[in-house]
């Protein structure tokens, strides 16, 4: 009875951060990935608004740049759910 109780007080000595180093760098690749995909979001104005702009309409805006973000928000979970194996 003595040794569980031993045991079990180690285990919890060892316990350190929540997040290891893989998950931070999971984190900073989704807030890079998400932050070039709100920037390529942005513009594609024309400034005049009498004059219609095709710019509104590219490729980057329209599907990069949500697919971007979708695939951050994706790496974002997946760096805070990762649990690295102990050694």
């Amino acid at each position: 009875m003595a040794t569980n109780v031993q045991k079990n007080t180690n285990k919890e000595e060892i316990r350190g951060f929540a997040f290891q180093k893989v998950n931070y760098l999971l984190l900073i690749t989704g807030l890079i990935l998400l932050l070039l995909g709100f920037l390529l979001m942005i513009g594609g104005g024309s400034e005049d608004p009498d004059v219609f702009s095709e710019g509104l309409f590219s490729f980057g805006r329209l599907t990069l740049s949500p697919i971007l973000i979708l695939l951050g928000y994706v790496i974002e979970i997946v760096a805070i759910m990762y649990r690295p194996q102990e050694a």
